[in-house]
Protein backbone atom coordinates (compact mmCIF):
# COMPACT_ATOMS: atom_id res chain seq x y z
CA UNK A 1 0.00 0.00 0.00
CA UNK A 2 1.50 3.41 -1.19
CA UNK A 3 0.72 6.83 0.84
CA UNK A 4 0.19 9.19 -1.51
CA UNK A 5 2.27 12.58 -0.15
CA UNK A 6 -0.42 15.72 1.12
CA UNK A 7 -0.10 18.31 -1.39
CA UNK A 8 -1.52 21.78 -0.40
CA UNK A 9 -4.42 23.04 -2.79
CA UNK A 10 -3.18 27.32 -3.17
CA UNK A 11 -6.93 27.68 -4.28
CA UNK A 12 -8.49 26.45 -1.16
CA UNK A 13 -6.05 27.80 1.32
CA UNK A 14 -6.49 30.99 0.14
CA UNK A 15 -10.31 30.75 -0.19
CA UNK A 16 -10.42 29.84 3.68
CA UNK A 17 -7.83 32.98 3.88
CA UNK A 18 -10.76 35.72 2.70
CA UNK A 19 -13.51 33.75 4.40
CA UNK A 20 -11.59 34.41 7.89
CA UNK A 21 -10.55 38.36 6.65
CA UNK A 22 -14.23 38.88 6.67
CA UNK A 23 -15.35 37.16 9.41
CA UNK A 24 -12.64 38.59 11.73
CA UNK A 25 -13.57 42.23 10.11
CA UNK A 26 -17.07 41.66 10.93
CA UNK A 27 -16.22 40.86 14.53
CA UNK A 28 -13.85 43.42 14.69
CA UNK A 29 -16.52 45.93 14.22
CA UNK A 30 -14.63 49.67 15.39
CA UNK A 31 -11.67 48.00 17.20
CA UNK A 32 -8.54 49.42 15.65
CA UNK A 33 -6.24 50.62 18.46
CA UNK A 34 -4.01 47.97 19.79
CA UNK A 35 -5.30 46.77 23.65
CA UNK A 36 -9.10 47.10 22.50
CA UNK A 37 -10.35 43.91 22.71
CA UNK A 38 -13.88 42.38 22.01
CA UNK A 39 -15.39 39.86 24.42
CA UNK A 40 -17.97 37.52 22.91
CA UNK A 41 -20.35 35.12 25.57
CA UNK A 42 -21.63 32.07 24.50
CA UNK A 43 -22.56 30.49 27.38
CA UNK A 44 -21.45 30.89 31.10
CA UNK A 45 -18.89 28.20 30.08
CA UNK A 46 -17.72 29.70 26.63
CA UNK A 47 -16.23 33.03 26.73
CA UNK A 48 -14.03 34.24 23.68
CA UNK A 49 -12.06 37.40 23.67
CA UNK A 50 -10.30 39.22 20.39
CA UNK A 51 -7.96 41.25 21.22
CA UNK A 52 -5.91 43.53 18.99
CA UNK A 53 -2.39 43.04 19.54
CA UNK A 54 -0.38 45.54 16.23
CA UNK A 55 -1.49 48.12 14.22
CA UNK A 56 0.42 49.10 10.98
CA UNK A 57 -0.69 50.78 7.83
CA UNK A 58 -1.47 47.46 5.77
CA UNK A 59 -1.88 45.07 8.31
CA UNK A 60 -3.25 44.25 11.85
CA UNK A 61 -1.94 41.25 14.59
CA UNK A 62 -4.86 40.29 16.45
CA UNK A 63 -5.03 37.28 19.17
CA UNK A 64 -8.23 35.48 19.34
CA UNK A 65 -8.52 33.30 22.44
CA UNK A 66 -11.08 31.13 24.43
CA UNK A 67 -11.19 32.60 27.83
CA UNK A 68 -10.60 30.14 31.09
CA UNK A 69 -12.26 30.06 34.60
CA UNK A 70 -9.52 32.30 35.45
CA UNK A 71 -9.59 34.70 33.01
CA UNK A 72 -13.21 35.66 33.55
CA UNK A 73 -13.54 34.92 38.02
CA UNK A 74 -10.29 35.44 38.54
CA UNK A 75 -10.41 32.24 40.52
CA UNK A 76 -7.14 29.93 40.69
CA UNK A 77 -8.52 27.00 39.24
CA UNK A 78 -6.52 24.43 37.70
CA UNK A 79 -7.30 23.08 33.74
CA UNK A 80 -6.21 19.68 32.66
CA UNK A 81 -6.53 21.45 28.80
CA UNK A 82 -5.06 24.04 27.55
CA UNK A 83 -8.02 26.54 25.85
CA UNK A 84 -7.38 27.26 22.25
CA UNK A 85 -5.36 30.66 20.92
CA UNK A 86 -4.44 31.78 17.66
CA UNK A 87 -2.52 34.86 16.69
CA UNK A 88 -4.15 36.09 12.62
CA UNK A 89 -2.64 38.76 10.57
CA UNK A 90 -5.05 40.64 8.54
CA UNK A 91 -3.66 41.73 5.55
CA UNK A 92 -6.16 44.82 4.55
CA UNK A 93 -4.61 45.25 1.09
CA UNK A 94 -5.05 41.77 -0.31
CA UNK A 95 -7.77 41.15 2.59
CA UNK A 96 -6.55 37.81 3.79
CA UNK A 97 -6.49 36.53 7.11
CA UNK A 98 -3.37 34.03 7.98
CA UNK A 99 -2.82 31.95 11.16
CA UNK A 100 0.22 33.09 12.00
CA UNK A 101 0.74 31.21 15.64
CA UNK A 102 -1.67 28.26 16.86
CA UNK A 103 -1.16 26.81 20.84
CA UNK A 104 2.41 25.49 20.45
CA UNK A 105 3.38 26.06 17.26
CA UNK A 106 5.18 29.32 16.13
CA UNK A 107 4.89 29.18 12.45
CA UNK A 108 2.19 27.09 10.65
CA UNK A 109 3.98 25.42 7.40
CA UNK A 110 1.58 24.75 4.74
CA UNK A 111 2.80 20.93 4.54
CA UNK A 112 4.67 18.50 6.95
CA UNK A 113 6.04 15.30 6.52
CA UNK A 114 4.54 12.44 8.42
CA UNK A 115 5.17 11.17 10.86
CA UNK A 116 7.30 14.05 11.98
CA UNK A 117 9.00 14.76 15.55
CA UNK A 118 5.98 17.48 16.91
CA UNK A 119 3.20 14.85 15.22
CA UNK A 120 2.05 17.41 13.43
CA UNK A 121 -1.12 16.26 10.63
CA UNK A 122 0.11 16.98 6.95
CA UNK A 123 -2.20 19.49 6.29
CA UNK A 124 -1.55 21.55 9.83
CA UNK A 125 -2.26 24.89 8.24
CA UNK A 126 -5.55 24.12 6.67
CA UNK A 127 -7.24 22.64 9.91
CA UNK A 128 -6.32 25.31 11.70
CA UNK A 129 -7.54 27.30 9.33
CA UNK A 130 -10.82 25.69 9.34
CA UNK A 131 -10.89 25.59 13.13
CA UNK A 132 -10.40 29.15 12.99
CA UNK A 133 -13.87 29.81 10.47
CA UNK A 134 -16.25 27.45 12.55
CA UNK A 135 -14.86 29.75 15.76
CA UNK A 136 -15.54 32.51 14.35
CA UNK A 137 -18.95 31.67 12.72
CA UNK A 138 -19.63 30.63 16.32
CA UNK A 139 -18.88 34.11 17.76
CA UNK A 140 -20.82 35.83 14.98
CA UNK A 141 -24.26 33.36 15.54
CA UNK A 142 -24.58 32.73 18.96
CA UNK A 143 -22.04 35.48 20.62
CA UNK A 144 -22.98 38.27 22.80
CA UNK A 145 -20.55 40.88 22.47
CA UNK A 146 -19.72 42.88 25.49
CA UNK A 147 -18.61 45.95 22.71
CA UNK A 148 -15.46 47.82 22.47
CA UNK A 149 -13.53 47.41 25.66
CA UNK A 150 -10.20 50.00 27.07
CA UNK A 151 -7.17 49.08 26.80
CA UNK A 152 -6.36 46.22 29.55
CA UNK A 153 -4.08 48.59 32.40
Amino acid sequence: MSLSKYRPRLGGLINSFEVNYMLLIRLLGHLDEVGEFHHFLINEHLQYQLTIKEKSKYTHLVEFKQLTDEDTDGAEKASLLKKPCMVIRLYHDARLAEVITTQHIRQIKPRYDYPNEAMHQPDEKRQNHQFLTQWLQLCLAQGQSTGILPKKP
